[in-house]
């Protein structure tokens, strides 16, 4: 695996062990799939909520923050394959929220997390 991807899997453990512990989510899917790309992360919150999840990390801060990377175009292509996630599983939520969580992990630093929920 490269070290890229390697990186990412482990921001995305990371906020999944965060979103979990923390605010009782209940991960539906992670990584899935269609044509026009991939979501992080799909849950629930404990108000029956469904939550979209990007998560960004980045191993320093020399391209900005991990939060940074989540650009108008992308917050676009995310909403549009949440729509294909909801028609893909027909539960009728009433309502969806889009989080950021940020990861930073240096090099044999510490991980840190920032959660934006409702970034968009």
């Amino acid at each position: 695996m490269a070290a890229k991807d390697e990186l990412g899997r482990r921001g995305e453990d990371t906020a999944v062990e965060y979103l979990e512990r923390e605010h009782g989510m209940v991960v539906l899917a992670r990584n899935w799939r269609c044509r026009d790309g991939e979501l992080d992360i799909v849950a629930t919150d404990p108000e029956r909520r469904l939550i979209v999840c990007e998560v960004k990390t980045r191993s320093g801060t020399g391209y900005g923050e991990p939060a940074e990377a989540v650009t108008p175009r992308k917050v676009r292509r995310i909403r549009g394959l949440a729509r294909a996630w909801m028609a893909a599983h027909q539960v009728g939520w009433t309502e969806v929220r889009f989080d950021v969580v940020a990861v930073l992990a240096p090099p044999g630093g510490a991980t840190t997390l920032t959660h934006y929920p409702a970034a968009f």
